[in-house]
């Protein structure tokens, strides 16, 4: 009862025991600090965070002190990597003289920064509105509204393409996205966008792959009274973004002959519109994203090699979900977050089967189609149910439905009919997990059983390790006993 009531909070609240150990995170204490609460839990509050000026943490201190700390404001980085800036109000549990824990309520300062921009901004183009007559203001209201503190992760892949793109962020070069569908390229170029000087310039977006080349030409560079049947004069959207940046979306199905065009424009930034005799020069830092890698679409024709130099000045590539499976559980929580307010469900967390079902996908639709799932599920289940089991689940190339009788399908739901595996198919993979089970064994064991260094020889993170101790049951009591016994002396 308690979690369902600080779980309507906006304020992140997090509470501690006596020990500083980490008792409660709300949602909103989830979301702003992209961490699963379940693998923090019992952890100690300052092995989790850690202040950027080596300052003691807001609640250990209000636990030592037993005195109230009020509107303070403080920058910290969780142990996943992420940076955050809140203000907060943070309080002692007392029961007479006994302290009994500690607990802060947190607003994340950005996103109330984020805010006061933006009505900085409205009410500049409320007065550019008021002073031209009503007219349009030449102010552009074409923005960017994602930052890369949206991008929920907790994966070293994720953390380590943030890193990068928020240093390409500070240069005007252009950069090339590549990444498979549904992954996220867009939201990582809004995001580079809002990270550099032109913040405050124009973003515009144009996808290359839903246009014909005459609408694509006219639509990039502009178009002059009379150049073609009903043709006007009309700025592109190159005149368009000037000051800010454009978004070159699916690059590799732009038309070879207008890619020609395009490398005119990047070469010497100047603008002519389709039927026009003029030139514009034009300041725009161009952004383009791709769903094959590079050198094959080059290698295909779909992209001209010279173009992709100037273009790809800065290359960076978006693992897809199978890469990044750490961040399945902050991704769920994220989206049940979010369609909970949208469908006005309760839904607080997710079956252990339901979570197993999502790791073992191989997510070919990505990020993307992970959200599907989760909103086809949020529409489905029932208004009391708190949940998600895997009878609502929906993945049109999984097999691994409950039996029919487990659950009533709804009418029009397309069901997949239930295949079962080859013997030799269901042998081979058991083969292989009981080889991957040995080798995490043989480490662990070597390591004396820190999970820590046994991720780092594996090369892959705590949060997949502990995954995979649990999926394999491996009992790591059991396994350095066993370790032990098998010593000489």
């Amino acid at each position: 009862m308690l979690l369902s009531i600080v779980n309507q909070s906006t304020e992140g609240v997090i509470l501690c025991d006596e020990k500083s150990r980490i008792c409660l995170l709300n949602d909103a204490a989830v979301k702003m600090d992209s961490i699963v609460a379940s693998e923090v839990i019992g952890d100690d509050i300052r092995n989790v965070y850690f202040t950027h000026d080596h300052s003691d943490l807001l609640v250990p201190t209000v636990i030592r002190d037993k005195t109230p700390m009020r509107n303070v404001r403080q920058y910290y980085t969780t142990r996943y990597g992420r940076d955050v800036d809140i203000v907060s109000n943070s309080f002692p549990v007392l029961r007479g003289e006994q302290t009994l824990g500690g607990f802060s309520l947190m607003e994340d300062w950005a996103m109330v920064d984020q805010l006061h921009k933006q009505i900085i901004d409205l009410q500049e183009k409320l007065t550019d509105l008021t002073s031209s007559g009503n007219k349009r203001s030449t102010k552009s209201t074409l923005t960017a509204k994602y930052h890369f503190q949206d991008i929920t992760h907790v994966s070293t892949a994720m953390h380590d393409l943030i890193t990068h793109c928020k240093q390409a962020a500070k240069s005007d070069s252009s950069v090339m996205i590549y990444g498979e569908t549904g992954t996220g390229k867009e939201l990582i170029a809004q995001s580079l966008h809002n990270a550099s000087k032109r913040a405050n310039g124009p973003f515009l977006a144009i996808n290359c792959a839903a246009l014909p080349e005459p609408l694509l030409e006219s639509l990039l560079f502009g178009t002059e009274r009379g150049s073609y049947t009903g043709a006007e004069s009309r700025a592109g959207l190159f005149e368009q973004a000037n000051h800010g940046t454009l978004l070159l979306d699916e690059l590799n199905s732009m038309n070879i002959s207008v890619q020609s065009k395009l490398l005119r424009v990047l070469q010497d930034g100047m603008v002519r519109r389709v039927g026009g005799v003029s030139e514009t020069h034009v300041d725009v830092r161009v952004l383009s994203s791709i769903n094959v890698p590079p050198y094959q679409a080059i290698a295909e024709g779909n992209l001209r090699q010279d173009l992709f130099y100037r273009l790809g000045v800065v290359n960076i590539t978006v693992p897809p979900l199978r890469e990044r499976r750490e961040d399945i559980p902050l991704l769920a929580k994220q989206f049940i977050m979010e369609f909970n307010k949208k469908l006005g469900k309760n839904v607080s967390n997710l079956h252990l089967d339901t979570l197993n079902l999502f790791q073992e996908y191989q997510w070919p639709g990505n990020v993307r189609e992970f959200q599907h799932v989760i909103e086809h599920a949020m529409n489905i289940i029932p208004a009391d149910c708190s949940v998600l089991t895997p009878e609502y689940i929906f993945m049109p190339a999984v097999v691994q439905h409950p039996p029919a009788a487990s659950r009533t399908p709804l009418p029009g739901t397309p069901q997949m009919p239930k295949k079962r595996a080859p013997a030799e198919e269901v042998s081979l993979n058991g083969h292989m997990q009981n080889v991957e089970r040995e080798a995490i064994c043989k480490v662990l064991q070597a390591c004396g059983g820190n999970v820590t260094k046994a991720a780092k020889l594996l090369k892959m993170s705590r949060q997949s390790l502990q995954y995979r101790i649990k999926r394999y049951q491996i009992d790591l009591q059991e396994l350095m006993r066993d370790a032990f016994q098998n010593l000489d002396f």
